[in-house]
């Protein structure tokens, strides 16, 4: 595909490294010529420098001859008129754009062909949110993605010692589990991706990816060493909107206080949010959050817009008690220093991001895609079609179905029930196939398995 993406920071150029990989043709456009010089550096993809929304840089960008515009600039505005322009002088078939102000979202009726003509709108505070709240809902996890309408969860758990799974080989996992929808899709050793078959071992310290329909999810959880109940007591360290849009999520679930450092807004979020404790202060300072029992606290989020901050305060909720420890960074090189540190979960708004938008760029019926490990791998869903005269996989045995090398087809669901991956399993038009590719380069080989073909024979 050709793509133009607008906004070369942290999440545009993130997308435009992972979709250069795959072999798109990629355009970056941006006004600051030094960071595009470092993407053009690092992947094989073209760079536009000027201002976004100014027609004559789309044009030099080949927005004529694009099949789609992806607008993540900072400044929504920007991303708004990037779209018109993309639409009104160039027809590009495809708009998406990130607007940060909830007040747009809130307006649907805004984004239509014959007004701003956007096909997706997304909000990234209400991606990260919604990411937190699952960690809450299933303790111990360091990511939780929902697959089948949310029936299916792919839940990332680290091995504990001594864990019911510790030195099992993989082809015993159903006699130590229930259900054929409970599958081990992925593990992650000694930072990299290892090679699955039957008698690859489970070792304290992985990193295992399991597949589980959701009535399972509690019971993958147990099988790797965690016991803990959801989490009752929730300190967010930031009131902005993903504080906020938090907080509600988390309504009648969870006891929640904010600590907001801004007077005005501290009292907005306190006529807003009748069901949480709003107070004003910083959430550094150590006697404050020693008085809001930060020891008693199930887990503790700081969800500022600065990565220092939510660093200093998140490791100081952990050097003072909180069981949990959860923070928003946004720069990518802060995420892998802080891995292995006192804090448990780093919360990364791009890898939502760009999940969000993959799933946008498959072709055949992909329905979820998810961006793993920082891009070293993808979890697809698609729906299979057709039938075996113009499908290369209805009506056929998982045996008969060639996948690429570095992909592992790890699901199958039928009517809301998971099917056992066995080689005699039959795929059926309808059926739900989950997918995990290590290789991104065999993406496209993915998608055309599953596309249906008139021509196939």
């Amino acid at each position: 595909m050709k793509i133009i993406i607008v906004g070369a920071g942290h999440s545009g150029g993130s997308l435009a490294e992972i979709l250069a990989g795959e072999g798109n043709s990629i355009t970056l456009v941006d006004e600051n010529n030094e960071v595009l010089n470092e993407y053009a550096y690092r992947a094989d993809l073209r760079t536009v420098c000027g201002k976004p929304s100014h027609p004559d840089i789309l044009e030099q960008a080949d927005a004529g001859d694009t099949d789609m515009l992806i607008a993540l600039a900072d400044d929504d505005e920007t991303n708004i008129v990037a779209c018109q322009i993309a639409s009104t002088l160039f027809n590009v078939p495809k708009k998406i754009a990130r607007l940060r102000d909830a007040s747009y979202h809130r307006h649907p009726s805004l984004f239509r062909r014959d007004a701003i003509p956007i096909d997706l709108l997304l909000s990234p505070e209400q991606l990260v949110s919604q990411t937190i709240a699952r960690l809450i809902q299933y303790p111990g996890a360091l990511q939780v993605r929902e697959f089948i309408d949310g029936r299916m969860l792919l839940v990332l758990l680290v091995a504990r010692e001594n864990c019911l799974l510790a030195g099992c080989q993989l082809h015993s996992l159903p006699e130590k589990m229930a259900g054929p929808g409970m599958r081990v899709a992925m593990v992650y050793r000694n930072n990299r991706i290892i090679s699955l078959n039957g008698d690859t071992r489970i070792e304290a310290g992985d990193e295992v990816f399991f597949l589980a329909m959701k009535e399972q999810a509690h019971a993958a959880r147990a099988a790797l060493g965690y016991s803990e109940q959801s989490y009752r007591s929730v300190l967010i360290a930031g009131g902005g909107h993903i504080g906020m849009h938090l907080a509600t999520l988390l309504k009648n679930k969870c006891q929640v206080k904010i600590i907001e450092p801004n007077l005005e807004r501290a009292e907005t979020l306190s006529r807003e949010l009748d069901h949480a404790l709003v107070l004003h202060g910083d959430a550094t300072d150590e006697e404050l959050i020693r008085q809001e029992g930060v020891d008693r606290t199930d887990v503790f989020c700081a969800l500022t817009s600065d990565d220092e901050d939510n660093i200093l305060s998140a490791m100081l909720a952990k050097h003072l008690g909180a069981h949990k420890v959860m923070s928003l960074i946004s720069r990518p090189s802060y995420v892998e220093l802080i891995e292995k540190s006192a804090i448990d979960v780093a919360i990364s708004p791009q890898q939502d991001l760009i999940s969000a938008i993959l799933h946008h760029l498959r072709k055949a019926d992909v329905v979820k895609a998810y961006s793993l490990r920082r891009g070293a791998a993808e979890a697809i869903e698609a729906i299979v079609h057709g039938n075996k005269s113009t499908s290369r996989v209805v009506d056929r045995t998982l045996a008969e179905i060639k996948l690429p090398e570095g992909a592992r087809l790890s699901a199958v669901v039928r009517d809301g029930r998971a099917l056992p991956i066995r080689d005699d399993t039959q795929i059926k038009s309808g059926d739900h196939v989950i997918i995990f590719v290590y290789d991104r380069r065999h993406i496209r080989k993915i998608e055309k398995l599953f596309q249906v073909s008139a021509t196939f024979f």
